[in-house]
């Protein structure tokens, strides 16, 4: 199966809960501390198909048995069963959200769970097939963003870090919009329809699941997030295994050379790894 496959697949999940990619993911591992002379033992970690279950394994391929560390990976088609199965000791950790999504979460549930550290970024990015680079962006270019809440105030802000417009502090719409000196047009439209857009518009901020499973190459970016976005992936996990050996391995690997490279020969550009 091809990226492109698995990625379209990812965004089109049927099911609110996949099977394990290992045979005992559904149940956790908390319980499975290695004994004396054993190895790290076995860690259940959940997460979303693309990229974080690609990339959970790789890393239970090629590093984590030279570790003696056992993945089991949990995968999910959904944002809002990981953090339950998490929080619940189904899983031992999860990959596959940014650190205010589990900020929010934590602050509704109550639940005691906790930021290993980032992995990688699925960025959005600015694509144009009508130019080649960001200066080339004429005034009053049209602009499509998409027009769900998280991803068009990052949309904005990414704009805005760049000098293109001025916004209010915590802009969400548009309409938080408080200068354009280029004169730009932008259309909010679903996200999913990002990718068909760029034929007709100048340009298109599109995020990562829809640019990879559309096949968009990084070559078409003019502007994307980059290592001091604040919507870095996070490997997390309960606060009682924060300091758990087989945790801490687990983030060594997945921030390791080895890991890097293979995000970025397997994503070409389109996912950043953590520095």
């Amino acid at each position: 199966m091809t990226r492109l496959t698995r990625s379209a697949l990812a965004v089109a999940g049927a099911a609110a809960l996949a099977v394990g990619l290992a045979a005992c993911g559904a149940n956790g591992s908390g319980d499975q501390a290695p004994a004396e002379g054993e190895g790290l033992g076995t860690l259940s970690v959940g997460a979303t198909a693309v990229p974080a279950g690609e990339l959970l394994q790789f890393v239970a391929d090629e590093l984590a048995p030279a570790e003696g560390l056992t993945l089991e990976i949990q995968e999910y088609s959904d944002y809002n069963t990981p953090n339950p199965a998490l929080a619940q000791g189904a899983n031992d950790a999860n990959l596959f959200q940014h650190a205010p999504f589990l900020d929010l979460y934590v602050q509704d549930s109550g639940e005691d769970l906790v930021e290993v550290g980032p992995v990688y970024l699925p960025p959005l990015a600015l694509y144009s097939e009508k130019v080649d680079t960001l200066e080339d962006l004429p005034d009053g270019a049209t602009i499509a963003l998409p027009n769900d809440a998280s991803n068009e105030a990052r949309a904005l802000l990414l704009l805005a870090g760049a000098g293109l417009i001025e916004t209010t502090d915590s802009p969400t719409t548009i309409s938080d919009i408080t200068a354009n000196p280029h004169g730009f047009e932008f259309s909010e439209i679903d996200a999913a329809t990002l990718p068909a857009a760029l034929k007709q518009m100048d340009a298109a901020i599109v995020n990562f699941n829809f640019a990879s499973a559309a096949g968009i190459s990084s070559d078409l970016q003019l502007l994307s997030e980059g290592q001091d976005s604040e919507y870095f992936n996070i490997l997390a996990t309960r606060a009682e295994l924060a300091d758990d050996p087989r945790i801490e391995k687990l983030y060594e690997l997945l921030t390791s050379d080895e890991t890097k490279a293979w995000i970025e020969e397997t994503y070409d550009g389109l996912v950043i790894p953590a520095e």
